[in-house]
């Protein structure tokens, strides 16, 4: 872990070399979103509720999904970029060196302007939670921390997955951006307002209805019996990272140096 605070101390510094740069795309990172989150308001005062969910509820959603999402794509970016390292050859360069491939193409890249997206979220999020009546308590105080930490982990194993596929490809795969924006996009809403098809591939493919969907159900108290198993259903989709993890694991394995 000290190698890779290293990295991100080394690179934050560079970028905050153009300090201008950084605070003009950081603004920018801040209103992408927040037009979205715009539309999302302009919308609900036409429709009260969509799918039997109200604008609070879903803006709490959209928190805690782009969260997650703006987070992993700060810290994460280095897979998501990793095409480069290997038509540049640079992987060659790590694969020789005394520290895990993951470590070092996680600290090859950081995006930290991605803080701007991040605020906006934060923002909507405090917004949803203020406006909402919710009964709090431990279990959902730490059901809301499982849930961010289950979008980070999700969002940075298709990264991963996207990495590992330039092995075969050497270019990144576009289709990548359907699971990550795409996934993005569909999870900011409540997933039973889709179909079922939908909500079952966003749920048991890739998990992104253990981010907020679930668990969202237990927090805001719309289920009833045993509402605890919604409370670990994050825990779940955090697992998701493990066959990531091992796909990467033989994508390295089968790598083909490019003699660089």
């Amino acid at each position: 872990m000290k190698l890779y605070f290293k990295y991100v101390s080394i690179l934050f510094r560079s970028q905050m070399e153009y300090r201008t740069s950084f605070i003009l795309l950081s603004i920018g990172q801040f209103f992408v979103p927040f037009l979205v989150f715009v539309s999302m308001y302009f919308l609900f005062q036409r429709f009260n509720t969509i799918g039997g969910w109200s604008l609070y509820e879903v803006a709490l959603c959209y928190g805690i999904i782009h969260m997650g999402f703006s987070i992993s794509e700060c810290f994460v970016r280095g897979f998501d970029s990793f095409s480069s390292l290997v038509v540049n050859g640079d992987f060659d360069r790590i694969l020789v060196r005394p520290r895990s491939t993951i470590l070092q193409v996680l600290g090859s890249k950081f995006e930290f302007t991605r803080i701007g997206r991040l605020s906006q979220a934060v923002i909507v999020f405090v917004y949803a939670l203020s406006n909402l009546n919710i009964d709090w308590n431990f279990n959902k105080i730490l059901t809301l921390i499982f849930m961010l930490a289950s979008g980070i982990f999700i969002f940075s194993g298709i990264y991963m997955i996207g990495a590992t596929l330039c092995f075969w490809t050497i270019e990144g795969l576009e289709v990548i951006n359907i699971f990550t924006d795409g996934g993005r996009e569909i999870s900011q809403y409540p997933l039973s307002i889709y179909n079922k098809w939908i909500k079952r591939f966003f749920t048991f493919v890739i998990p992104f209805g253990t981010v907020n969907y679930l668990p969202l159900m237990f927090v805001l108290d719309k289920v009833e019996g045993n509402s605890l198993i919604y409370m670990f259903t994050p825990l779940l989709g955090m697992l998701f990272i493990i066959p990531c993890i091992l796909l990467w694991g033989f994508g390295v394995r089968h790598y083909k140096s490019t003699g660089s």
